[in-house]
């Protein structure tokens, strides 16, 4: 048997899909060694599943929504197949009227469909010490801009089973140790996958 034949066997290797982390300092991987960030440890389990995916870090430590808004025409640069949103951390932080955070995330997953990139909304809460009603409403953010936006992936809050944790999170007990990260890689897995399933294929 030659060898034109082998060749002409052997399947095409599968397109390799760009999935962009538009986040704060949890995507850039504050704190942490080279290689061992959201993105990267999010891109490494995919791979182990099977899945010829490249995540871009497109994380700026200390952004806000606002900050999201303003670059997103800069990250798109690089040409995503599809988007997580992951910001909102430092609107809470800094206490930022709920509004402004749902108008910011509204511009920004207006701008992913017009471009017809399929999105995932990451939620995230606000520290306890902003009262009650500041932490309702702005956990209500989220999900209502998931019930009104069907089209996109909704994962209610970003840091699911590691906010709060001692054992999971650096010494400022905001960010994730490495431990955490993993936490996150395995507890987000299944709606980035559900997000994946929704990036057009060939």
């Amino acid at each position: 048997m030659g060898v034109l034949p082998l060749l002409l066997a052997t399947p095409a290797a599968a397109r390799e899909i760009r999935l962009m982390m538009l986040g704060d300092s949890i995507t850039a991987g504050y704190g942490l060694p080279r290689g061992q960030g959201l993105p990267a440890r999010l891109e490494a389990a995919l791979r182990e599943r099977g899945r010829q995916v490249r995540v871009i870090d497109a994380g700026v430590s200390g952004d806000t929504t606002a900050g999201g808004r303003a670059r997103l025409d800069w990250a798109l640069a690089d040409r995503p197949d599809a988007v997580i949103v992951a910001l909102g951390g430092n609107d809470g932080l800094r206490g930022i009227e709920p509004r402004a955070s749902a108008a910011n995330l509204t511009a920004i997953l207006d701008a992913l469909k017009q471009r017809n990139l399929p999105a995932m909304l990451a939620g995230m809460l606000a520290p306890p010490n902003l009262g009650a009603d500041y932490g309702r409403d702005f956990a209500g953010t989220f999900a209502r801009l998931s019930e009104q936006r069907p089209d996109v992936v909704f994962y209610p809050f970003l840091l699911d089973g590691v906010a709060g944790e001692a054992t999971l999170n650096q010494p400022d007990r905001i960010h994730p140790n490495e431990a955490g990260v993993a936490e996150l890689v395995r507890r987000m897995l299944p709606a980035v996958e559900s997000l994946l399933a929704r990036v057009p294929t060939g």
